[in-house]
């Protein structure tokens, strides 16, 4: 048999049609859960494994992962390339085998997968730290994230006020013309973010852009951007003020340089707190560090497979 033709591949704009928030959050939450039950988890995921392009100024990840609750086997390989010229600067490809015989399942575009789990992850995370019902929103960042994290938030919370802040103010316009009457764009970080509830950083800055003097207490910050360890978008200060969850304690460790710059503490990950056995300070400043988890990919992508055949999603 072809291992080719016997895959099911799934396009972006098919993917988009399928993965829905509400079916989305409830998996995703299930699997951070059991991703923070370590041994007994049946989640094997190693720490992603980055290559460096230098000559051309990109990186290249892969992010394998075997969950036994899905049975099934997946990995993300990812580009990044920041000098791209009207190509995309992201690239994504998951791939998904059968866990039971390790046969070859499908080939999934990962752009929409990844823009929609990683928004859903900070969901997962407002629900259980933000402080009270949130009425304000900040999206530092105009792209693809910043649209992402609007619609996913906007399924659980009804924000009487979004403001978005970019460094081309030009950008963070359009993307609130595009959604709803409540979104505004902001002329600085500050005015963004002062008195905000949530906030996310969903940018591509590589210095910090958020301080500590800006950000009312016990407001919850989504950290997305920065994903390498030279790279922060959150002040120092406000790292080690606040109290930092992780979605992987050994993946932020290593990867995100908001921690290892700042050198703040990891409390918890979101899943001790999905399981009880970490607390949920909402009363304090609290900050989500977002890396990304191959077990979300696996998930998303099941989701996709599974709806696509009309199965049962768990």
């Amino acid at each position: 048999m072809d291992t080719i033709s016997s895959m099911k591949i799934f396009t972006n704009s098919e993917i988009d049609k399928i993965l829905d928030y509400g079916s989305l959050i409830v998996a995703l939450e299930k699997a951070m859960g059991r991703f923070s039950q370590g041994d007994s988890s049946g989640i094997n995921q190693p720490n992603r494994l980055w290559l460096s392009i230098p000559e051309h100024n990109g990186i290249f990840g892969n992010m394998p992962v075997y969950s036994g609750y899905e049975d099934i086997i997946a990995t993300k390989l990812i580009t990044f390339f920041p000098l791209n010229k009207d190509i995309p600067t992201h690239n994504a490809l998951i791939i998904t085998f059968d866990g039971k015989n390790g046969q070859p399942k499908a080939l999934l575009d990962g752009d929409v997968i990844t823009a929609k789990r990683t928004a859903a992850a900070s969901v997962i995370a407002t629900k259980y730290l933000v402080n009270g019902e949130p009425k304000i929103l900040a999206l530092l960042g105009a792209g693809v994230q910043a649209k992402s994290h609007y619609d996913a938030l906007s399924h659980l919370y009804k924000f009487q006020e979004v403001r978005i802040w970019n460094h081309r103010k030009s950008n963070a316009e359009k993307l609130a013309n595009q959604l709803g009457n409540e979104v505004v764009a902001c002329d600085t970080v500050e005015e963004a973010v002062r008195d905000a509830d949530v906030i996310c950083t969903v940018s591509n800055a590589t210095t910090p852009i958020l301080m500590a003097k800006w950000v009312k207490k016990g407001a919850h910050i989504n950290a997305v951007g920065a994903p390498l360890p030279d790279r922060a978008e959150i002040e120092g200060e406000l790292m080690r003020s606040s109290v930092v969850y992780a979605d992987t304690r050994s993946t932020a460790e290593k990867d995100s340089g908001d921690i290892l710059l700042s050198k703040a503490s990891i409390y918890a990950e979101i899943g001790e707190v999905i399981n009880g056995t970490k607390e949920a300070r909402r009363t304090a400043t609290t900050i989500f560090k977002s890396l990304g988890m191959a077990v979300e990919d696996a998930v998303s992508a099941k989701i996709v497979f599974d709806k696509s055949t009309n199965k049962t999603v768990a």
